[in-house]
């Protein structure tokens, strides 16, 4: 297969042995009984020190090509396979599994997009570092090196009482503690906020300095794959259709679906939605939050945290107003007093009107119950109402319908629909009975571009349709400027900053909102007028 490219992407061009090379590899993988091709003669060399950033949209085949490099597909999808994966002169895919432990032990190295599936919830996180270096100071050292403060400590802590960010440090320590030759990070920084992004970014490229190894960066942002990457490589439904230098994909996209890619990325200066105004100073309240302040107890008796710490909002009826803020901030926790799910030490919170609030989460497969279908997932809603079976049945299919899905959504269960499907089935879940107020918990933060669009563009339909309060947490700068009529900041539990998107974004007042505008990824290669 033929990708554009500035330059061959054979081995005999190149001055040095290769880490990995991909010659001819085309893989059809058994889903749902049917037996569906993956990936299409795909070519890639990774060099040696070298920062590779692939880049799709979801489905694409970039993680699959992953789990292939790393020798991990999945035998239950009885994967056949034509041409070669190779990692250090090794096929991953034809060796047989000793000799692929021994890469995997050797010469590769794993971060992947969500670090509690990959760490053991119940070994604390020393143990399973010196299970890779047997040494605890050695395991301090790398937690140093990656950058985790009070590494002593952490030692003897479980994954789940670290944030985000440290969890992901941690799996890059375990990653590099055998001095890998490759490292292979499947969308790292996905739902992080922009702030622990950077830093994973800039962990990323010091691993390639500090240790010599080359970095597999598999993402759907090219602009975060624009800040490290010395190559972008990009796949679109299992073929690589472009290959070249970051800047020059970026400035000079020779391939219509990086074009594409690179329009559907929202930017600070994408235009917003001009149906909506902002509502005037006599509107009446949808949400009222004064003086919530909530602690939570520590391991050490008597000592509390205060996750959110005295916040004062008024929010009015038919606004929506987009809270945003690095993790820890407080931002799930202010919306989870809102929605009724967690009350406040102290202050109160209060939604005003009858039609009460829902809530839509980040990970909607987590939050749609996995053995019912999705109309009886909806159906659940009206239960209340004792309406007949057709008419349970007609709601359904025009709740459905709203939200741009077909009637026979409503046999499928969650496992059987794509992401953007789930979050779309949860938003018609959320909105089937509408209520006064919605509220929205980063529900596009591990999408692509493409989908997170049409899932922003689908709430604000929504807002406009039932008029509905909104109010939307993100990490994502971008996102606050086009969904909120306001944006309010949040940190260490306080609001630092309110008001209008433009005000805040070019005109921010506190110090955390301008070194989150710091934090946010351009895209540096890019010049006005490229197509």
């Amino acid at each position: 297969m033929s990708a554009v490219a500035t330059q061959p992407e054979t081995v005999r061009h190149e001055a040095v042995e290769p880490v990995a090379t991909v010659e001819g590899f085309s893989l059809s993988l058994v889903r749902d009984g049917a037996r569906t091709e993956v990936l299409h003669d795909v070519d890639l060399v990774i060099r040696p020190g070298e920062v590779l950033g692939l880049v799709g949209e979801s489905g694409s085949g970039k993680s699959v090509l992953a789990l292939s490099l790393l020798g991990l597909l999945p035998q239950a999808s009885r994967p056949q396979s034509t041409g070669t994966v190779s990692v250090t002169g090794v096929d991953m895919v034809a060796a047989d599994e000793a000799t692929r432990r021994r890469v995997r032990r050797d010469a590769l190295g794993a971060i992947f997009q969500d670090p509690m599936t990959s760490l053991n919830p119940t070994m604390r996180v020393g143990r399973q570092l010196r299970e890779v270096t047997h040494d605890d100071d050695e395991s301090v050292r790398l937690l140093e090196t990656v950058g985790v403060r009070d590494a002593t400590l952490r030692l003897r802590v479980y994954p789940h009482e670290l944030s985000g960010g440290l969890r992901q440090r941690v799996m890059a320590a375990i990653a590099v503690a055998g001095r890998p030759r490759l490292v292979v990070a499947d969308e790292p920084t996905t739902a992080l906020d922009v702030t622990v992004q950077a830093q994973l970014l800039d962990l990323l490229r010091e691993l390639r300095d500090d240790f010599g190894c080359s970095v597999l960066l598999i993402t759907h942002d090219l602009a975060v794959a624009d800040q490290i990457a010395d190559r972008l490589a990009v796949m679109y439904r299992g073929e690589l259709v472009e290959v070249g230098p970051a800047a020059q994909v970026v400035r000079a996209p020779q391939h219509d679906y990086t074009r594409s890619l690179l329009a559907s990325r929202l930017s600070l200066g994408s235009p917003r939605d001009e149906r909506f105004a902002a509502p005037g100073a006599d509107a009446p309240a949808a949400v009222v939050v004064e003086g919530a302040r909530r602690e939570f107890g520590t391991r050490r008796r008597g000592q509390t945290v205060a996750a959110v710490d005295g916040v004062d909002l008024r929010i009015a009826a038919g606004e929506a107003l987009a809270v945003v803020g690095e993790s820890g901030s407080g931002k799930s926790t202010l919306l989870r007093m809102i929605a009724g799910l967690d009350r406040p030490t102290s202050g109160t919170v209060e939604v005003v009107g009858g039609g009460g609030a829902q809530m839509v989460f980040q990970d909607a497969g987590s939050s749609l119950t996995p053995w019912l279908t999705v109309g009886e997932t909806l159906a659940e809603r009206l239960r209340g109402r004792r309406l007949p079976r057709a008419d349970v049945r007609a709601r359904v299919e025009d709740a459905l319908a709203v939200v741009g899905l077909g009637p026979e959504v409503a046999r499928a269960r969650p496992a059987q629909l794509s992401g953007g499907q789930r979050q779309r089935v949860a938003l018609a879940r959320a909105t089937i009975v509408p209520p006064s107020v919605l509220l929205c918990d980063e529900p596009t933060s591990a999408l692509d571009a493409a989908l997170a669009k049409s899932v922003l563009a689908l709430i604000r339909d929504l807002r406009a349709r039932f008029g509905m309060t909104v109010v939307f947490v993100t990490h994502d700068l971008a996102v606050a400027r086009l969904m909120g009529d306001r944006i309010a900041v949040m940190s260490a539990g306080r609001v630092v900053e309110v008001g209008p998107p433009d005000q805040v974004i070019d005109d921010p007042q506190h110090d955390y909102t301008r070194s989150l505008l710091a934090a946010v990824p351009e895209l540096v290669g890019r010049t006005e007028g490229a197509a």
